[in-house]
């Protein structure tokens, strides 16, 4: 078994702690064990503690509420890919978030010893702590309960108040951003499909149909030309609301097309 090897399995049954760890580490070591080798002990064991930390803390703070919401579960798997593991070490991954789901899920412990691991690298604690206040706030909001516990893990691994909520309120900055455009798409997309439908079209259709469906309904409805029909004063009133209707259904389907 290569040095590096060892590094990685002592890193991990180290962290995580017991036997759970050594075998995630064993699992971790047959991964790595053809890769580059030329990194030094100390670098490889930060990088295995920021591994081992990252994804079972963040599944200690998707469940702080109670229960693990959809959107916790999306990003840890975003946080996967970014970090472009293979199907192995995301498989590492899951069993890491689920152990960090259990009540006796040793926090403290887990903190100390990543911070033992990485105080010299303040890039994986941010990285870390950037993370965790990511998979807080996914679901749109922080609660008390996970603000709690985010600062928590800010006094264990000696980042200030200050830096805590500059890192904080840039995240939610972002969520609320994030969040009002999804809402005027959505809002967007709503209102476009429901202006197609007034015109008795799909959004499938093109230009020349919404044009040829436009002026055939205003030619049908148009209070003008029903006015020689001797229709009633309430039909008249129903036949121009009908236009208006009509009218501005065509006016959002140009206005969202960019037409």
């Amino acid at each position: 078994m290569s040095l590096l090897r060892s590094v990685i399995g002592g890193a991990f049954g180290f962290v995580v702690g017991g036997p759970l760890g050594a075998i995630l580490g064993a699992s971790i070591a047959h991964q790595l064990g053809n890769r580059e080798e030329t990194k030094s002990i100390e670098s490889s064991q930060a990088q295995m503690a920021f591994f081992a930390a990252t994804f079972s803390v963040m599944g200690h703070v998707a469940k702080v509420n109670g229960r693990v919401y959809p959107e916790a579960i999306s990003f840890a798997k975003r946080t996967m890919s970014e970090m472009q593991l293979d199907t192995e070490l995301q498989d590492t991954a899951i069993n890491l978030f689920q152990q960090g789901k259990q009540i006796n899920f040793p926090l403290d412990h887990v903190l100390a010893q990543f911070y033992q691991e990485c105080h010299q690298h303040s890039n994986l604690i941010q990285r870390f702590l950037d993370i965790q206040l990511q998979t807080a706030i996914v679901n749109g909001t922080l609660t008390s309960h996970e603000d709690a516990v985010l600062w928590h893990l800010c006094r264990q691994l000696k980042i200030s108040q200050f830096n805590y909520q500059r890192i904080k309120i840039r995240r939610l900055s972002q969520q609320y951003f994030y969040q009002q455009t999804a809402q005027i798409s959505n809002t967007h997309t709503s209102n476009k499909a429901e202006a197609y439908k007034v015109l008795g079209l799909t959004p499938a259709a093109n230009q020349a149909d919404v044009k040829q469906a436009y002026r055939r309904l205003m030619s049908q409805h148009h209070p003008d030309k029903l006015a020689s029909k001797g229709l009633s004063e309430a039909t008249m009133l129903r036949a121009k609301e009908k236009t208006q209707q009509i009218s501005k259904a065509y006016e959002t389907i140009q206005k969202l097309s960019g037409a």
